[in-house]
């Protein structure tokens, strides 16, 4: 790992772009950065399977977008020695894709199936039967002349993510051996993040540097890394392409990202919330509305991160603007008297 008290880092050779892009992710639990309890907790389970020569315990690995739950199942293939099929739940409409799927995979193999709570019912029915027998019944036929014909199944080991773990039912989410919870990064954490990121990038980046694009990813390594980049080109076309704190502020200025780590979209959430109707309460149809945003982008895209920022309240009456929320946008905080009651509309949730 990278010194971080050095003042730049070395870069590589030149790569293609494609290559860099890949090698982004870690290969092995010991280049993984960060989540050290499942780190630890997903090795015992690792080790002890590859000590008893067995599949391991199916994983299900839950958390918000981008902390690292494709790169942990692709590890979990490599630590195993073993191949991995990918695939995503909307892309299993039916039993019989899932039927075809699981009659494919060979001795050992792994299979990741992101997004899993959003798999067709029927197929999540067939999979509870493969998860725990290595079995599945295709039905032959329709109606009374339908036939169930069994077809065993090679052992495999199922590693599902999901961003939205409460929507798993109870019957899928109980199969799984190891469960794992990931958090967001610590500043930190994501600073080594962007020193391994930047060596293999060949991006000369200063700990300053590293620090102010940490301190704007949201707590998440896919935004960091997405930073550094778009940091880099500023670096190269307007800098002399060493990337300090300096460098990092300005470019980050031109591509919209301010020192909380707030775009576009979230900046005009809270600025519609704050200016136009006087920090609530507002139904979130208003707010999308008023932003010219569908009402599952807002709530989705920009009302997680300005909750977790604690920018923006969610009540029973609509969205409120927090005291944060002013002080980020300069304006000072009413005082007098209640804050306006906003009409509800159509729009309003």
């Amino acid at each position: 790992m990278t010194d971080p008290a050095r003042d730049v880092v070395s870069p590589l050779p030149e790569l293609d772009e494609r290559d860099v892009e890949a090698s982004l992710r870690p290969k092995r639990l010991s280049e993984f950065v960060g989540q050290a309890k499942v780190r630890e907790q997903l090795s015992l389970v690792l080790e002890s399977a590859v000590r008893r020569g067995r599949p391991p315990d199916h994983v299900l690995l839950s958390g918000p977008p981008g902390l690292g739950k494709t790169s942990l199942a692709m590890i979990i293939a490599v630590e195993l020695g073993a191949a991995i099929r990918v695939t995503s739940g909307p892309a299993i409409e039916r039993a019989g894709d899932l039927a075809a799927l699981l009659t494919s995979l060979t001795d050992g193999e792994v299979l990741f199936i992101d997004e899993i709570h959003r798999i067709a019912r029927p197929a999540e029915e067939l999979l509870y039967m493969a998860m725990e027998d290595f079995r599945v019944d295709v039905v032959v036929g329709k109606g009374p002349g339908a036939t169930a014909i069994p077809l065993d199944l090679s052992p495999f080991t199922l590693v599902g993510a999901t961003t939205r773990a409460g929507l798993l039912t109870g019957p899928l989410r109980d199969r799984f051996g190891f469960t794992g919870h990931m958090d967001f990064y610590a500043e930190d954490e994501l600073e080594q993040v962007l020193y391994r990121s930047a060596q293999l990038l060949g991006i000369a980046l200063r700990p300053d540097g590293a620090a102010e694009i940490a301190t704007r990813s949201r707590g998440t390594p896919r935004i960091a890394n997405r930073l550094l980049r778009r940091v880099r080109d500023y670096a190269e076309v307007r800098a002399d392409g060493v990337v300090t704190a300096e460098i990092a502020h300005a470019a980050l200025a031109v591509y919209d990202v301010d020192a909380l780590g707030l775009d576009r979209l979230d900046r005009a959430v809270l600025d519609a919330l704050v200016r136009r109707f006087g920090g609530g309460p507002v139904g979130v149809g208003t707010l999308a509305v008023a932003v010219g945003e569908e009402v599952e982008t807002v709530e989705e895209v920009a009302e997680p991160f300005l909750v977790r920022a604690g920018l923006l309240a969610r009540t029973p009456r609509g969205r409120v603007a927090t005291p944060a929320a002013w002080s980020h946008l300069g304006l000072p905080q009413p005082t007098a008297g209640p804050s306006p009651q906003i009409s509800p509309t159509l729009f309003d949730a």
